[in-house]
């Protein structure tokens, strides 16, 4: 059964329920990020990130999202767990562009396998989170053909970027690592709020260009804002499977407590 889902789109400073959820639609952009029993990780951060795209996508639409963004966070469920979206479409209207799809969340996943994709990053656009959301759940299930949970995507010289729904992270050592920002990953709140965690804590952060192999032993972890942290128990082209989670638990601890209230 798929979960619960309900589509608004925003009109007159209002959101509207709509009897259809438009899901032929193309995206501009979107954003998520779970809401736990009225609780929500860096509400604001999702927001920012969602105005720094729509300012690249369609920039006339960044006066309406102050207004937006105070419905969405007012209809958001104060009980339960979800996992909304919010959305902007791509069409010549300048009417009906914003959109908050409001569904309930999977089961919390802890763990992962991954699959590397077998060519190179097909995304169009990914550095705006949306345009390549189809694509990603497409490579997500070529990965379920192969037994894993995750696509991990590399460069034209064989670099790990990210998942295809998700960012990816190593430890090597006390040291935890991650691609560099000028390679093509999505900006991840959660990537930057791990990686803040870690200089809190003491840790030292790198940023690596790395393949796959040479990842081999390591803790890795994808990061997601649906389920944080997920360590990695198998990775396909890893010729030594990824080392049993020593950080994570610490990391978990300092991850709930950035959930605030939306009250």
């Amino acid at each position: 059964m798929q979960p619960e889902a309900v589509f608004y789109c925003f009109r007159s400073g209002t959101l509207v329920a709509l009897e259809s959820d438009e899901s032929e639609v193309k995206l501009a952009a979107a954003d998520s990020w779970l809401v736990d029993d009225g609780r929500v990780r860096s509400l604001q951060s999702h927001f920012d990130r969602f105005t720094s795209a729509v300012q690249h996508v369609s920039a006339e639409h960044l006066q309406y999202l102050p207004d937006f963004f105070a419905a969405v966070t007012e209809k958001l469920p104060r009980t339960g767990r979800w996992f909304p979206r919010v959305e902007i479409h791509c069409d010549e209207s300048l009417t009906d562009h914003l959109h908050l799809r409001l569904r309930e969340a999977p089961e919390q996943l802890t763990e992962a396998r991954l699959w590397t994709l077998d060519e190179v990053d097909p995304r169009s656009n990914p550095l705006i989170k949306g345009p390549d959301l189809s694509l990603g759940q497409q490579l997500r299930r070529r990965a379920n053909l192969h037994g894993a949970d995750e696509a991990v995507l590399l460069n034209s010289e064989g670099v790990v970027l990210e998942g295809a729904l998700s960012s990816i992270v190593w430890w090597r050592g006390d040291v935890l690592c991650a691609p560099g920002d000028d390679v093509a990953w999505l900006p991840s709140v959660t990537r930057d709020q791990v990686l803040a965690i870690a200089e809190q804590s003491g840790y030292e952060t790198r940023y690596e260009y790395v393949q796959p192999e040479e990842l081999a032993g390591l803790e890795i972890w994808i990061l997601s804002s649906l389920h944080g942290i997920r360590v990695v128990t198998e990775w396909n082209d890893l010729p030594v499977a990824p080392a049993k989670a020593a950080h994570v638990d610490a990391f978990n601890r300092r991850l709930r407590l950035l959930s605030t209230s939306l009250d």
